[in-house]
């Protein structure tokens, strides 16, 4: 069969089953197999593909009419324009993740910060330490709970040559570390869905094929957030910086539970949450009080 017979085959497959982008889905898993991008597969679109390739494509094509996840499929996904190994064991890194890293960057590149000890919190594949190591080209310690996910981490550190500056340490939270104050910066995509939104309102992709370890944040979402918050004062420094990703509906909850609900609360002398492209909110920025925080 031609590759453009796969191709339309594969998108009218997809669409039947209610897959989003059904041409990107085909394009990716194709490509895959023919060993070609998207320019590839357009300028090959009447060659023949021999059978094993068919059939190898066909294979994928089921796995996803089945709402697999491609990334998971294939083993890999773009995420800072560079590719990072996925498997179930881990959240596919999507583009919520690096508004977060933009933030970030935005801040400790323009020296608005004290340097000093990073740490990614439930670091899952890595990707938010492994970026943070290749941009800030610092050391930092990636935690998580999950021994799978941190194999994966490790992996991708390896392929990013900074397995040498990302310390993998396996914890529950801040349980890895004593309450001495030590590091500058924490970043953190913890897991935020609500019970309910896990067992009703995500797309099967999501419900039925990635971590519930890594998405499960409880009755509201916040049970995770609810934990951090107690302890982040005793591992943050005076005037150190904290970045988290939240869900586009928990802004003002989690506002109020880092200023404890009361405006005179001082534990952080910058309380934000940032809204993202899409005018959602996205990400909570706290600074630590440079003196006196409890």
């Amino acid at each position: 069969m031609r590759v453009i017979d796969l191709v339309r085959s594969g998108v009218n497959q997809l669409d039947l089953a209610g897959i989003e982008n059904p041409a990107l889905e085909v394009e990716r898993l194709l490509g895959f197999c023919l060993n070609m991008n998207r320019a590839g597969l357009f300028l090959a679109a009447e060659v023949e593909v021999d059978e094993r390739q068919e059939q190898e494509f066909l294979t994928l094509l089921a796995r996803r009419r089945g709402h697999e996840p491609t990334s998971y499929i294939l083993g890999e996904q773009e995420f800072w324009s560079l590719p990072f190994l996925v498997t179930p064991a881990v959240l596919i890194p999507r583009p919520e993740t690096e508004f977060l890293l933009e933030k970030v960057l935005a801040v400790t590149r323009h020296g608005q910060w004290q340097p000093g000890p990073i740490l990614d919190l439930c670091c899952g594949s890595g990707a938010i330490g492994i970026i943070l190591a290749l941009e800030m080209r610092q050391a930092v310690t990636a935690v998580d709970i999950s021994d799978p996910a941190l194999q994966v981490a490790r992996q991708n550190a390896i392929r990013h040559q900074v397995a040498d500056r990302l310390s993998l340490v396996q914890a529950d939270l801040f349980s890895a570390f004593a309450p001495c104050r030590y590091f500058s910066l924490v970043v953190s995509n913890p897991p935020y869905v609500s019970g309910e939104e896990l067992r009703n309102g995500l797309q099967p992709e999501v419900a039925h094929f990635e971590p519930h370890l890594a998405l499960d944040g409880g009755v509201r979402g916040l049970e995770l957030i609810e934990r951090i918050r107690k302890t982040l004062p005793l591992v943050l420094r005076p005037g150190g910086e904290f970045f988290m990703e939240i869900g586009a509906d928990q802004g003002q909850e989690v506002m109020q539970l880092f200023s404890c609900g009361d405006i005179h609360d001082k534990t952080f002398e910058r309380l934000e949450i940032l809204q993202d492209y899409s005018g959602r909110d996205r990400v909570l920025h706290a600074t630590m009080k440079t003196q006196g925080a409890v």
